[in-house]
């Protein structure tokens, strides 16, 4: 069973992460989220759930101005062959969110470890990012740290791309 709102929220409090909350209607598209927002300070995402040739599934968490080009995506990240959206059926299995909800803390339902985190490289040059509670009616903000340390404890170590085009996984 897919974890909830408010189960999200408990699990990210027993880390000692604290967030704030935005209720919502619901937001489909970055244009409808940033016309509704106002001004929510820190950075802001979209999300892309996408998978390769050989089935490998991706979640992809960039800076919502950031241009993602899925005709080469692959070769940054590892894939094989061009990606393709994934479909509604894997989304709500793996991540437990429906089209229009994907979000980075989706990976909180990936218990398989089935999905590959990918994370844009501009999102932490914020000290805060906002991102949907497994549901695209509300957004949350979480220091950026402190969403590191969620991907973390659910065994989702992010791979950091500029998705201009080199990968910084194994720097110093």
């Amino acid at each position: 069973m897919a974890a909830t709102r408010d189960e999200l929220m408990s699990y990210l409090g027993g880390l000692g992460i604290e967030v704030s909350t935005l209720d919502h209607p619901p937001l489909f598209t970055v244009s409808e989220s940033q016309a509704l927002r106002g001004e929510i300070a820190g950075g802001h995402t979209k999300n892309l759930f996408v998978k390769d040739k050989k089935g490998r599934h991706f979640l992809v968490v960039a800076e919502e101005s950031r241009t993602v080009d899925l005709k080469s995506l692959h070769k940054l990240i590892g894939a094989q062959g061009r990606l393709s959206f994934a479909g509604p059926e894997a989304m709500m299995e793996m991540l437990g969110v429906t089209p229009g909800s994907v979000t980075a803390f989706g990976v909180l339902n990936d218990r398989d470890g089935r999905v590959t985190l990918v994370l844009d490289e501009g999102l932490l040059a914020h000290d805060m990012v906002n991102c949907h509670p497994l549901t695209n009616t509300a957004t949350t903000t979480i220091a950026t740290d402190g969403l590191m340390t969620f991907f973390r404890s659910t065994a989702h170590e992010p791979l950091v791309v500029r998705l201009d085009g080199e990968t910084l996984e194994g720097r110093d």
